[in-house]
């Protein structure tokens, strides 16, 4: 028990019994197939200054993968975009042609929000 004042959120032995990560299932080095990846795209205003921004998540691949498809993302759309911690960003409202785009490269994403 936690002494007087001390304050834990988790008790000591909730590291060992964490799920592990998706990332983390299945043998090393072994990536999941673009088809089976869940891949969402939504229009977003949270944290922008009010500016609208298509947020693509659910992208597994290297740092390097996400720049490439980024920029035909951005050749697409006709728009500005970036990459922040795994998060694919494109300005304004994208979400259809992020959507044609994705398909086209294999993926199979779907729309998040309304």
């Amino acid at each position: 028990m936690a002494k007087k004042g001390s304050w834990q959120e988790f008790s000591s032995n909730a590291a060992s019994t964490a799920r592990p990560t998706a990332a983390g299932a299945g043998p090393a080095g072994a990536p999941t197939p673009k088809a089976q990846q869940r891949v969402r795209v939504q229009r977003t205003k949270a944290g922008k200054g009010g500016k609208l921004v298509t947020a693509i998540t659910g992208l597994e691949a290297p740092e390097a993968e996400l720049k490439t498809l980024l920029k035909q993302l951005k050749a697409v759309a006709g728009t500005g975009g970036t990459v922040k911690d795994g998060v694919i960003e494109l300005q304004g409202d994208q979400v259809a042609p992020a959507l044609a785009a994705l398909e086209k490269e294999g993926y199979r994403p779907k729309q998040a929000g309304g």
